[in-house]
């Protein structure tokens, strides 16, 4: 009898599997892996995808949630299945482990483009996405706590004011947000249509609110038009402020800071972080548990004709036989200012990364000179450089540059300049009288990212000889003080035999 009863229950519990493994995606699409032996102009401590040109291009960061004590990211790549997400995981948000490759067309019936991720009221990680050549956009929610299996997904289909489903509104890159207790939609703008608003009790009946923007929109003040481009959009609260990160795809990435009217946003301030073509793009953000807001963007050389902000530039060599072809700016940490602007820090675990400290102190640059930094070169460097209370004309710094201070990749300013020079962009920062510059500088590779008192990033890029790395300072129209220049070799993120 206890035979009998034992095989009716495994029947019963593989039936019950069956029916549920029915409903997972379980086909691994494939798993990224860095090669062996990368060559030696890869990037070593951004996050970058793991294959040449050609092979499975990579783009936009996607779904990101802090799970079970872990950082999951998630970021489109080309497969010869279709657009699928890449996932990666990691416990500081610094040194990330490739899982396999599971959501694309051919578990989830279409190919994944843009979308955010986030944790339901029941407290469950889900994500909202647009379904390639699907004209919808849709929700999956994940099956088990590594986040490698995900449900089936269904659509976040608006209905109108009579009940009506909207199946022809034109469906772009989605967000989703809780707001009291609510869960609003964002469906993005794209060339057809405009950014509009939809709420939810449940996730699956969803109510049509209208435009994203409140009629309240000021351009004018703004500086920029409400028709703009909404993509890859991402709403959250900081302070008490909400915060909309997108892009543009003519300028970039870009933020507005306001909060909601009428069930609508009306943005008090919009900024961009973006300068150059597409160098920092599709920008996507997590909570950490401490509370902070921390966001990645996808970084690329690449130029195309709807980009607005062109470059002398175009580095495709690069790309071509240089660097991975898809790669996330380092995490920058995002606040607000007492007065309400938004700050914007590199990742502090960065620091677990520093080696070999080196430090300066008490520099004077005589005016109309350049000083070489003695023992500071690499490329794959962090520096910090404190500036007291800069007075010449011009001054600057020169990384990845020749023995006598040359050539190079320069980041300058001068006293009363309302830009801050980083290469052939210039991001807009304002010193107040009096006050010290800090400049903390990542270079990794051809890749620079540049942080300025915390009010101002920017990421540019560099074509030089492996021979040219070397650090300088330089000052025009006055002297220059430098109280303090540190240096870190920087480790790589990768656990590869060229990198043990």
């Amino acid at each position: 009898m206890n035979v009998t009863n034992n095989i009716l229950t495994t029947l019963l519990l593989t039936l019950i599997t069956s029916g549920c493994s029915a409903q997972e995606p379980k086909t691994v699409i494939d798993t990224p892996a860095m090669p062996e032996n990368p060559p030696e102009t890869w990037l070593t401590y951004h996050l970058a995808h793991p294959e040449a040109e050609g092979t499975a291009t990579a783009f936009d960061p996607n779904p990101a949630f802090f799970w079970k004590g872990r950082y999951h990211l998630h970021y489109i790549y080309k497969h010869q299945t279709g657009s699928v997400l890449a996932h990666v995981s990691s416990d500081d948000m610094v040194h990330w482990k490739w899982h396999p490759t599971v959501l694309g067309p051919t578990t989830m019936g279409h190919g994944i483009w843009s979308g955010t991720g986030f944790i339901t009221k029941d407290g469950r990680p889900a994500m909202v996405y647009f379904g390639h050549k699907s004209e919808r956009n849709w929700i999956s929610y994940a099956l088990d706590d590594k986040l490698d299996q995900w449900s089936k997904p269904h659509e976040m289909l608006p209905h109108d004011k009579d009940g009506k489903p909207m199946t022809d509104m034109s469906y772009f890159d989605p967000d989703l947000w809780i707001k009291d207790g609510i869960y609003y939609g964002l469906n993005g703008r794209n060339r057809r249509s405009s950014a509009v608003m939809m709420k939810s009790e449940n996730l699956k009946d969803w109510d049509y609110i209208g435009e994203l923007f409140h009629p309240d929109f000021d351009e004018e003040k703004l500086g920029v038009s409400k028709d703009e481009d909404v993509s890859c959009a991402n709403i959250f609260k900081l302070g008490d402020k909400w915060v909309l990160i997108c892009i543009s795809h003519k300028l970039g990435c870009r933020y507005f800071i306001g909060d909601f009217k009428d069930e609508q946003f009306l943005p008090e301030q919009h900024g961009m972080m973006n300068w150059g073509a597409w160098d920092f793009m599709a920008p996507e953000s997590l909570l950490t548990p401490d509370g902070r807001r921390v966001m990645w963007a996808w970084c690329t050389p690449r130029v195309a004709p709807i980009q607005e902000f062109a470059r002398e530039k175009n580095f495709y060599k690069l790309l071509q036989d240089k660097i991975q072809t898809g790669i996330q700016s380092l995490p920058r940490e995002l606040s607000l200012s007492e007065d309400g602007k938004l700050l914007i820090k590199p990742l502090r675990e960065l620091k677990k990364l520093r080696s070999d400290e080196k430090t300066l102190k008490d520099i004077t640059v005589k005016s109309d000179t350049t000083h070489m930094l003695e023992g500071i070169s690499g490329d794959a460097m962090e520096l910090e450089i404190v500036i007291e209370a800069p007075a010449a004309t011009a001054f600057g710094i020169k990384v990845l540059a020749d023995q006598d201070g040359n050539k190079g990749f320069t980041i300058s300013s001068g006293k009363g300049s309302k830009t801050l020079n980083v290469g052939y962009i210039n991001p807009p920062f304002e010193l107040e009288e009096g006050e010290d510059l800090t400049l903390r500088i990542f270079i990794d590779k051809s890749m620079i990212e540049v942080f300025a008192n915390d009010r101002q990033a920017a990421v540019a890029w560099h074509e030089y000889d492996p021979k040219d790395l070397h650090v300088s300072l330089f000052s025009k129209g006055g002297d220059l003080k430098v109280n303090k220049v540190c240096a870190w070799n920087m480790k790589s993120i990768y656990s590869t035999t060229r990198n043990k």
